[in-house]
């Protein structure tokens, strides 16, 4: 969020921790960026913030619910709070638990596959609406195409974007793979390191689609320890997962620091993973 913005959220944030009788007196900045995450102190309590024209909180909740009382490795919602989003002043507030980081943690890739299975296998257990992966393909096409949302990228670097998200979304969607619920971005930033053991955050972006969809955000070397990854899909969506955090970074809103160096480096990354593993994108 933008500076006064993400002012407003903290503040709407300790209100209405203190309107539910949690003892807060402060709130640290955790990240910040289509969503505020805070710690809440003295009582250790997780917030996230969102405006409410930009959330999906209560399908988080949700999901959230349903995947704890199946077992899976997630992060908790608060306790000491009814599990809901709770809205003012044009933001919505959500309560997680806190956990302590684990000093300097070494997640070992079979570790990392063990929890993303483990995740998976819940998931599948759940009859839950989510969207296909393919409509978040859509939605970084569209920006792509959006020249006033996307002004700095270039022409050619534009063509790539595009061709790849669009040729290996639809080779992907039409090889057949089985599908299931997925996390959507299982990235190391999603994973926590605790006393417990791995959890995974923000399930804002759970869809459907292959395993290999989710492995692809993962490090390389998890899909090697992954019951039964397809090497050839996974080796597609490492790609096209690519093409998409790209195009998130020349969004003009874009906030992750240093986000306009990283898409000029993963415009070369893809350049060179398609010279390499050979799909034409080109219809």
């Amino acid at each position: 969020m933008r500076g006064s913005e993400s002012g407003r959220a903290r503040g709407v944030a300790l209100d209405v921790a203190r309107s539910l009788g949690l003892a807060v007196d402060d709130a640290v900045v955790l990240h910040d960026s289509n969503r505020v995450t805070l710690r809440l102190l003295p009582g250790d309590v997780l917030a996230q913030v969102a405006p409410v024209a930009h959330q999906v909180a209560r399908f988080e909740i949700g999901l959230a619910r349903r995947l704890a009382a199946t077992g899976c490795p997630v992060a908790a919602l608060e306790p000491r709070v009814a599990p809901r989003a709770y809205e003012r002043d044009g933001f919505v507030v959500t309560f997680w638990t806190y956990y302590e980081p684990v000093p300097s943690p070494e997640i070992t890739p079979a570790e990392y596959a063990g929890a993303l299975a483990r995740l998976h296998a819940g998931m599948r257990t759940l009859d839950f609406p989510l969207p296909h992966f393919t409509e978040r393909v859509e939605r970084a096409l569209r920006l792509v195409a959006d020249r006033d949302r996307t002004p700095a990228l270039a022409d050619a670097d534009r063509r790539l974007l595009g061709d790849t998200l669009r040729t290996l979304g639809r080779a992907i969607a039409e090889r057949g793979a089985a599908e299931q619920p997925l996390h959507g971005e299982p990235h190391p930033g999603n994973v926590l390191a605790t006393d417990g053991g791995l959890l995974f955050i923000d399930l804002e972006t759970c869809c459907r689609g292959p395993v290999e969809f989710d492995l692809a955000h993962a490090p390389d070397d998890v899909g090697a320890h992954y019951p039964a990854a397809d090497a050839e899909l996974l080796r597609m969506c490492r790609l096209l997962v690519l093409a998409m955090i790209t195009t998130w970074r020349w969004d003009r809103d874009d906030r992750l620091p240093d986000g306009r160096r990283l898409g000029v480096e993963w415009l070369g990354r893809l350049r060179a993973g398609l010279a390499d593993d050979g799909p034409d994108t080109h219809d």
